[in-house]
C-alpha cells in the first residue's frame, strides 16, 4: 500500500466531511498521532493511534489499515477501530442549559413577563447550595443572595 496522508485517511474513514476540514484540523493542532501534533502531510501506518478533537469531544481511532479512498460507513471498521471512551461520547449527549430554550429566534428581548419568570427561577435557586469556593470565584457571598 502506498503512503497515506493523515488528512486523506481521516476523510476516508469519515471522521471529517471534507478533506479540507481534516487538513484544517491538522493545521489547528486538533489531530495527534500518539501524543504528537500531526501535520496534514504526516503518513499514517497500521497500528497508529489517532486523537481527533472535534468540539468538546476527543475521538480516538486506531489505524487498522491505511486507505486514501473514501469508504462506506459499513466498511469503516475494516480500516479504523474506534477507541473513544464512553466518557467522551457522553459529552455529545450533555444537555445545554438555558432559560431561553423555547424562545423563538428573532423574538427580541425578553418581555416584562419573561423577565419576571426568569427572576422567579433565580429566586428558586438558593445561593447556599453553591459551594463557597465556587461562589467566591464569581465574587458572590451570602450577603449577595438578596440581589438575585
Amino acid at each position: 500500500m502506498a503512503d497515506v496522508r493523515i488528512d486523506k485517511y481521516l476523510w476516508a474513514i469519515r471522521a471529517f466531511k471534507t478533506r479540507t476540514d481534516a487538513a484544517d484540523a491538522c493545521k489547528g493542532g486538533k489531530v495527534k498521532i500518539g501524543q504528537v501534533n500531526a501535520k496534514p502531510s504526516k503518513v499514517v501506518q497500521a497500528g497508529d493511534v489517532l486523537h481527533v478533537r472535534k468540539g468538546l469531544v476527543t475521538f480516538t481511532y486506531k489505524v487498522v489499515q491505511p486507505t486514501e479512498h473514501r469508504v462506506g460507513a459499513k466498511l469503516v471498521p475494516n480500516f479504523a477501530e474506534n477507541l473513544t471512551p464512553l466518557s467522551e461520547l457522553d459529552k455529545l449527549r450533555a444537555p445545554v442549559e438555558s432559560f431561553f430554550v423555547t424562545r423563538d429566534r428573532g423574538a427580541g428581548r425578553p418581555t416584562k413577563k419573561d423577565r419576571r419568570e426568569i427572576e422567579q427561577i433565580w429566586d428558586a435557586l438558593d445561593l447556599q447550595d453553591v459551594p463557597d469556593d465556587v461562589a467566591a470565584s464569581f465574587g458572590l457571598s451570602e450577603e449577595d443572595e438578596d440581589d438575585f
